[in-house]
């Protein structure tokens, strides 16, 4: 099956700059090297630490950021790349919902016109239509048709992000990233979106990027998991198979220390050594290496490639090798 959205090598550098000129002192490499591939219809979720990268991919996924190298395709057509800007044409097929429901609203307005806002920067409809289309992108997410015209503030933290994905879905995107969007909730409000996302999805067969640092979240809602790690991906496999046999190190550090209810299928913790390295001033070789109990002299000078390992990709020296006991 073709990729509905690809990415092939994107990098994304930031210039660092210090002192009362600002000049710049070094560059922080926020995207290094990524490619992947998500089909029609599927949901790849993304994990990693924070600082990580996750929230600056998302954002170049849908044009915000332009990358620094790198392409990115949508339906076969290159869209992005050095220089090149995501037309803002496409935006009817590629939205986002932040994270904070509240500052991606504007208090000023009535979250009917927040709602409405991209139909009339498309130019779709009239006055009318466009009320009718709110009302309709209400009710599918939950809420009454006078919720048009309150304000962001009238509504709780579940409300708001429930404003958040009626207004990414009406323009009838066929791609929607989600930017951690219930990290801001509590968990009941947590279930509540993360079925309603669930159901959206299969009922307009909406593919999606689903960022997120809790990986229980991420095992309810995804089909496909990316896990990265300063800015690299380190691991690529479908949700179930990385949840039951997780190959790279730091991810089974990560599924370790994801709280398990039965005492019967806790494991013992992964616990890794130091803290993440600066993106300003990342190590040589595999950025892991510097935590990794399994890491050799060739981890220390030369970058892993990501390698097919059964239906998984993997960039990791010691899992090609075949040294793949488990950190301690």
């Amino acid at each position: 099956m073709t990729a509905l959205i690809e990415l092939n090598g994107v990098r994304k550098t930031f210039a660092f700059r210090k002192g009362l000129l600002q000049r710049v002192v070094g560059e922080v490499k926020a995207v290094d090297d990524v490619s992947l591939a998500i089909e029609r219809g599927r949901t790849l979720g993304l994990v990693g630490e924070s600082g990580c990268g996750k929230s600056t991919l998302a954002r170049i996924v849908v044009g915000l950021y332009p990358p620094s190298a790198g392409e990115i395709l949508f339906d076969g057509e290159r869209i992005a790349g050095p220089g090149m800007g995501i037309d803002p044409k496409l935006s009817r097929r590629i939205q986002i919902i932040f994270q904070d429901p509240y500052s991606s609203l504007d208090p000023r307005l009535p979250v009917g016109d927040s709602i409405a806002e991209g139909l009339v920067i498309h130019g779709i409809g009239d006055a009318q239509s466009r009320r009718k289309a709110v009302l309709d992108m209400l009710a599918l997410v939950g809420l009454p048709p006078q919720a048009a015209d309150r304000y962001p503030h009238e509504f709780s933290g579940g409300q708001r992000q429930r404003i958040g994905v009626a207004r990414a879905l009406i323009l009838e995107p066929e791609f929607l990233v989600c930017d951690e969007p219930t990290s801001a909730l509590d968990v009941s409000v947590q279930a509540q979106i993360l079925n309603l996302l669930k159901r959206l999805k299969a009922q307009f067969n909406l593919s999606m990027m689903f960022i997120s640092h809790n990986l229980a979240v991420v095992r309810h809602i995804a089909d496909d998991v990316m896990v990265m790690y300063l800015g690299h991906a380190v691991e690529v496999a479908p949700v179930h198979e990385l949840f039951a046999a997780p190959r790279h190190p730091y991810t089974q550090a990560l599924l370790s220390a994801t709280p398990i209810a039965d005492p019967e299928r806790r494991g013992e913790r992964i616990k890794l050594a130091g803290e993440l390295p600066s993106p300003l001033d990342p190590p040589p070789g595999c950025p892991f290496h510097p935590r990794c109990a399994l890491a050799s002299d060739r981890c220390k000078s030369e970058v892993p490639l990501m390698r097919s390992v059964g239906n998984a990709r993997v960039a990791c020296h010691a899992v090609e090798e075949g040294r793949t006991a488990k950190a301690n």
